[in-house]
């Protein structure tokens, strides 16, 4: 370009000292040539048509296309890295998507199955809540960025292990550790036969109990087991420390299920499966503890006959298994024991029927149940020993109903226990008021020697109230129980609170002052011993799913 801003060509290459415009001629004569090959053919036409190729035909042009990079230049490599950025996060953003699918489709079917328990509907699984088992491709595996996610977690049935079209394993987990501070105990005990007895008061800690739990179904939804290992360590060397127990079931229908193996006697509210979700962490008042059956084995059945109706019947060995070896049982399976539990207003009462609203119920929400229990009940002794394993029937100031030593005249051989339990409870909005009263008859005595009875007949109560102060973080509770009986009234008054850090029922810390008067009922993994008398501090911080 010149001065005066006109175009000049370089003159062609090769161009000698001829003479300047020849060269200008040619060198301007080149550029137009150049220029006319990188025109498209549509250039050259005009509205007539005219500069058509020869054949007459239209030649369509294709629109440009970019140009391909040259390999192994730093612009091939560096586009090369941009087109397998986008590929690798497509593939990850597909992953993500199809896992979240399947943790909603999860979520779906523990709704409807929740809501199934409530209202009675059927439930309705969704179709990808049980996938099954699909190879990916290795290089697909490997493209996929971001932790890889499996399993999950459900409420009623923990830690998801494995799922399938051919079965489920879960897994749950009960453990607390536990402070336990007894020197506001009175050091000494008189029953109502006039003897005196030590009281040894504690202080400790302890990992108190670790239970771990496998269940799930196998090769048929309908077909369900369970199985755990239990261990108490606040009884280090004793029979029952460990357990290892469980049982099958099938499921025929809603109305339907039954179960074979070892299981708690339905015999009280907090023997009827609402454990672990009570007030108290895994101790009950002392009336309940002291009219209750415990864990047995035998065959039950349970199920749900209308709208907020179920009910559990079991036919059993006998009312405690703890430590009973089968050839101490009396050859009579005649332990029955049944509970019928209504929930009129919304059909279902939380988690378990348990206790305290900690759900924030915002209609209220009602209960009413009834239980049954009957068994004939001998003192089950060691072979050649005297040394009871069953601790089951107290008398109301804690002495054995069997003991060799509680009558001077006799002893009582044989005795037929039949107990009645009565609840009423209501939740409503964080608040939750709890009822449950007891009657409890033994007869039928097979003695030996003379026995100043021939029937005992002992009652009570249990109350609890609890307000969450803090919508799923703080719970405050009092918890009482009183027993009216032949030897003695003795009662408990417990105050509380539960603070669940993580907003979870599965988590938190327990923290009790309990006080007790003549306790009738006492082991190593309970607050309080027999004959216990003042005050207990427990605290406890406990996981369980």
């Amino acid at each position: 370009m010149d001065q005066a801003g006109t175009f000049r060509p370089p003159a062609p290459a090769g161009a000698g000292a001829g003479p300047r415009a020849g060269a200008g001629a040619a060198g301007a004569l080149a550029l137009m040539l150049a220029a006319s090959a990188a025109l498209p053919s549509s250039a050259y036409a005009g509205d007539d048509g005219a500069g058509l190729p020869e054949s007459g035909e239209v030649q369509a042009t294709a629109p440009p296309r970019p140009a391909a990079p040259t390999p192994g230049t730093p612009q091939a490599a560096e586009e090369l890295r941009q087109i397998r950025q986008q590929l690798d996060a497509l593939r990850a953003e597909s992953a993500e998507a199809k896992a979240a699918e399947q943790a909603r489709a999860r979520r779906i079917d523990a709704l409807a199955e929740q809501l199934s328990r409530a209202t009675g509907e059927p439930v309705v699984q969704t179709a990808s809540a049980a996938p099954d088992v699909q190879t990916v491709p290795a290089q697909q595996a490997e493209a996929a960025a971001g932790p890889i996610k499996w399993g999950g977690f459900e409420p009623g049935k923990g830690l998801i292990l494995m799922r399938s079209d051919m079965g489920e394993v879960d897994l749950g987990l009960v453990s607390y550790l536990r402070y336990l501070n007894q020197e506001g105990m009175d050091d000494t005990y008189t029953s109502a036969f006039g003897e005196s007895f030590d009281v040894t008061p504690r202080q400790d800690f302890q990992l108190a109990k670790v239970q771990i739990t496998l269940r799930g179904w196998l090769f048929d939804p309908r077909f369900g087991y369970n199985a755990y290992v239990w261990t108490s360590q606040t009884s280090q060397g004793l029979g029952a420390q460990v357990v290892a127990a469980g049982n099958i079931n099938w499921t025929f229908n809603d109305a339907l299920r039954v179960y074979f193996g070892i299981h708690s006697v339905p015999s009280t509210r907090s023997t009827n499966r609402t454990f672990p979700y009570w007030l108290r962490n895994d101790n009950r008042p002392i009336a309940d503890e002291f009219f209750r059956g415990s864990y047995t084995q035998g065959i039950w059945a349970e199920g749900r006959i209308a709208r907020g109706l179920e009910y559990r019947v079991m036919l059993a060995n006998n009312l405690s298994a703890l430590g009973v070896q089968a050839r101490q049982l009396d050859a009579k399976i005649d332990t029955v024991s049944a509970a019928l539990t209504w929930m009129p207003t919304t059909g279902e009462f939380g988690p378990a029927a348990g206790f305290g609203d900690f759900e924030q119920h915002q209609e209220v929400a009602t209960l009413f149940s009834a239980h049954f229990s009957h068994s004939t009940e001998d003192p089950q002794s060691q072979p050649a020993t005297d040394s009871i394993e069953n601790t089951q029937l107290r008398l109301s100031d804690g002495t054995l109903l069997f003991s060799s030593t509680a009558f001077d005249t006799g002893r009582i051989l044989e005795a037929r226990y039949q107990m009645l339990a009565l609840d009423a409870a209501a939740k409503y909005k964080g608040y939750a008021l709890e009822l449950e009263g007891y009657a409890r008859w033994l007869d039928d005595f097979k003695v030996q020697g003379i026995v100043p009875f021939d029937s005992l007949f002992d009652y009570g109560f249990t109350l609890q109230a609890s307000a969450m102060v803090i919508p799923k973080r703080l719970q405050f509770y009092v918890s009482g129980s009183k027993i009216f009986g032949e030897f003695g009234d003795p009662y408990d008054v417990a105050v509380g609170f539960n603070y669940f850090p993580f907003r979870r029922r599965d988590l938190r810390v327990n923290v009790m002052g309990l006080w007790v008067s003549n306790s009738p009922v006492g082991y190593t993994a309970y607050p309080v011993p027999v004959g216990g008398n003042g005050f207990t501090l427990v605290s406890d911080f406990s996981l369980a799913f």
